[in-house]
Order: structure tokens, then C-alpha cells, then sequence
């Protein structure tokens, strides 16, 4: 038996994501399960970069972080952009940087 009355109940329920939200809520945050991707979308937070870049920056090797480079755009997380035979990635949103130096603040607050 619920101990909310029902009217807490439904507006509760009206600001929860639709039920086939959840699925892609999950996939969203798996992407943050990984700590390579972390490490990408960290930096990609500070600065536009290349693989190459990227590679050398995190000591990660190329294919690596063109794997997860991959799986990020795949997961509209990053973008790419070329200029001339450079390819620049970055974020897609600035709700990414945020989210991750919020992480960081978490961390440092609970080491304290």
C-alpha cells in the first residue's frame, strides 16, 4: 500500500520520463561507465581535440581512443569537425561539461 497520497502520486508520475525513456536514460549513463570514455569527455570538456592530440594527452593509444571517440558520436556525446585533414572533436552540449565538473566536485567533496 502506497503511503503518498494520490495526488502526490500523479504529480509525482508527471515529471518521471515515459516508461520507454528509461531505456535510453540507461544507455545515456552507460556511456559514463567507462573509465577511457571519461578521460575523452573530460578533456573534450577543457578543449577541441584530435586523436592524435587526445592520444598523446591521456597516453592512450590511437585506436583506443578512436574506438570510444566512435561510440560517443554514435551516442550524439561528441561531434567531429574537420579542417582540412584534421578531424576536431567536442561535446554536443554543454549540459556534458557540467554534468562532468559536477563529478569532479562530488569527488573532491567526499575526499574531504
Amino acid at each position: 500500500m502506497a503511503h503518498l497520497p494520490q495526488s502526490m502520486q500523479e504529480e509525482l508520475s508527471f515529471y518521471l520520463p515515459a516508461e520507454k525513456d528509461f531505456s535510453a536514460l540507461a544507455e545515456l549513463f552507460s556511456m559514463f561507465g567507462d573509465a577511457t570514455r571519461i578521460k575523452i569527455i573530460t578533456a573534450l570538456c577543457l578543449s577541441d581535440m584530435c586523436v592524435t592530440d587526445l592520444s598523446e594527452l591521456l597516453r592512450i593509444n590511437q585506436t583506443t581512443v578512436s574506438h570510444q571517440l566512435r561510440t560517443l558520436k554514435t551516442n550524439d556525446l561528441v561531434r567531429a569537425r574537420r579542417d582540412g585533414k584534421m578531424i576536431y572533436y567536442s561535446v554536443t552540449n554543454k549540459c556534458i561539461s557540467e554534468m562532468m565538473s559536477q563529478g569532479v566536485d562530488i569527488l573532491i567533496a567526499n575526499k574531504a
